[in-house]
């Protein structure tokens, strides 16, 4: 299950801005050095060999069933069929599974165009020329996915119908209902759900794998969210069809990347080793997934130290030990806002919009709500754009609350260097965050013209950890949510950004005193706009 970083009654975890998605890093520093790497004189290190990678409580599997043959008889093409329970609601700010599984088939097609979902409700079964569609399409379809089919007819229908798809996940479904993964059912004491209890012993090792997918599945199903719903299928994806680019940093190294630690970070690793926090934060990343970048985040966050952030600096930006690359994702296609307050929108005027309520505030903006769900986690975020003292520099300071894997609240600060694009309205983004470099495109989609709200959208990556990324924040003066009849505007900029509203996590934004903001000395603010005082409720 996912972590909680603030303590929420929804389904859904709280959210604020993404701030540190350069120092995830679980997975990537393999159990086996913890393991097996004995202090010897001086920073020398004596390492025991080890098969493979293991990432905490499961490994991940990087074998592709017949991969090589896979592809040349498919290249990168898959096609998913998905089955929904008509009228059946989500946990997904009660959205409707089948407007979630149609949305799911869009943001597939920004990993991969030849990656095509068709989504039906059960409701075919009805029509027999609707029957005799879905029949078509299961028989040459790679994936069935079953969402929230209960009803006798319809789950008599795909037992009867689906015996040659390879591969097949239920969920919330009816009992009746099995799971295949790779050709083979993947047996639990209950069918009809791939979360419930896996059989915990199989002779076969190829059944053995598809149990670690099975698991991987259900665990990122289980976290209701957009993005971990399109990742359930592309880990399937890439364990029986084809590889899928941005899962390539899942497979294990081996060897060298011990080899390339100890050989050129012994005495950053020993420093890290010896020191109580850093020791600490290897040890808890080390029971992380490498795919759950929140547990990973909050390691760090947790238990950041000078040390952690040269062993970061050194084994990961400098040397690449994980040999791990990640760009910043093109899709989706975002374009910033035209004009502010009927006047065309100029570089200026946009960085002023950044700036938004500081100087009549004590920030600029805070996070009302945000899309991405590894990262849109912390409570009481604050955002401080201001010009910088040398010419033409501007910068971007996030504060923010962390509540620590000990029970402690503390505060968080980064600083981005930001540079303007080639548009106006888009930026580069750039921090170097516990010993790695991230870099970031932001856009700015909309904001009011009495800057009441705002949504920025961004992409990014942090290469040598191997993580990329997408997502938008919903940004207002105080924190509320903007009011109803902002409500058309709103959901006009996030379709801009191929964002659906029941896709926002709301930030936590009580119990936000203290927080350490502030300026350095020399910097400024507007340029272009006047802020005309406070358009929402005090703080």
């Amino acid at each position: 299950m996912i972590v909680n970083v603030a303590p929420s009654s929804s389904t859904n975890s709280p959210a604020t801005f993404p701030v540190n998605r350069s120092s995830n890093i679980a997975g990537l520093l393999p159990n086996p050095f913890i393991q097996h790497c004995k202090k010897m004189k001086g920073s020398i290190f004596s390492c025991r060999k080890v098969r493979g990678i293991t990432t905490g409580r499961r490994r991940i599997v990087g074998a592709h069933v017949d991969m090589k043959e896979a592809e040349k008889k498919r290249g990168g093409e898959v096609r998913i069929v998905s089955i929904v329970g008509e009228a059946s609601v989500s946990p997904l700010k009660s959205a409707p599974w089948l407007d979630v599984m149609l949305h799911t088939a869009e943001r597939l097609k920004w990993v991969d165009e030849e990656f095509e979902m068709i989504v039906f409700s059960d409701d075919f079964v009805k029509s027999k020329d609707e029957t005799d569609h879905v029949r078509n399409e299961l028989d040459r379809a790679d994936i069935l996915v079953v969402v929230a089919v209960r009803k006798e007819g319809a789950v008599n229908w795909i037992q009867t119908n689906s015996p040659s798809v390879p591969n097949i996940i239920c969920f919330d479904s009816s009992l009746a209902l099995k799971n295949k993964l790779g050709g083979s059912f993947v047996e639990t004491e209950k069918r009809g759900d791939i979360f419930s209890s896996l059989l915990p012993f199989s002779q076969s090792k190829k059944l053995n794998e598809s149990l670690e997918i099975a698991r991987t599945v259900s665990e990122s199903w289980e976290r209701h969210n957009s993005d971990d719903i399109r990742f359930c299928l592309l880990v399937i994806i890439n364990a029986y069809i084809t590889p899928v680019s941005t899962l390539k940093n899942l497979r294990a190294k081996g060897f060298s990347t011990l080899n390339c630690m100890v050989t050129n970070c012994g005495p950053q690793i020993l420093n890290c080793l010896l020191d109580p926090n850093c020791r600490k934060a290897l040890q808890c990343l080390n029971n992380c997934s490498p795919v759950d970048q929140v547990c990973n985040y909050r390691c760090i966050a947790s238990y950041e130290s000078k040390y952690l952030e040269e062993f970061s600096l050194c084994v990961l930006q400098k040397n690449n030990c994980l040999e791990l690359d990640a760009k910043i994702p093109e899709k989706p296609c975002v374009s910033p806002m035209l004009e502010f307050r009927r006047e065309k929108l100029s570089t200026e005027i946009a960085e002023d919009l950044f700036v938004g309520w500081l100087g009549t505030l004590e920030w600029s903006w805070r996070v009302v709500a945000g899309q991405n769900p590894a990262y849109d986690q912390f409570p009481c975020q604050y955002q401080l754009f201001y010009r910088g003292k040398a010419k033409g520099s501007f910068w971007y300071e996030p504060v923010f609350q962390v509540r620590t894997l000990e029970g402690d609240l503390v505060w968080r600060r980064r600083k981005y260097r930001v540079k303007r694009g080639k548009v106006p309205g888009t930026f580069h983004f750039s921090v170097l965050d516990n010993g790695v470099v991230s870099n970031e495109f932001w856009t700015i989609v909309d904001v009011t013209d009495d800057l009441s709200w705002g949504l920025f959208h961004y992409h990014g990556a942090a290469r040598v950890a191997g993580q990329s990324y997408t997502g938008a924040v919903l940004v207002s003066p105080d924190g509320q949510y903007p009011a109803e009849r902002e409500k058309e505007r709103l959901v006009s900029a996030l379709d801009k950004c191929g964002i659906k509203e029941w896709e926002l996590f709301n930030v936590d934004n009580c119990s936000c005193e203290n927080a350490p903001l502030g300026l350095p000395e020399g910097s400024s603010l507007h340029s272009k706009i006047e802020v005309h005082g406070r358009t929402h409720s005090s703080v």
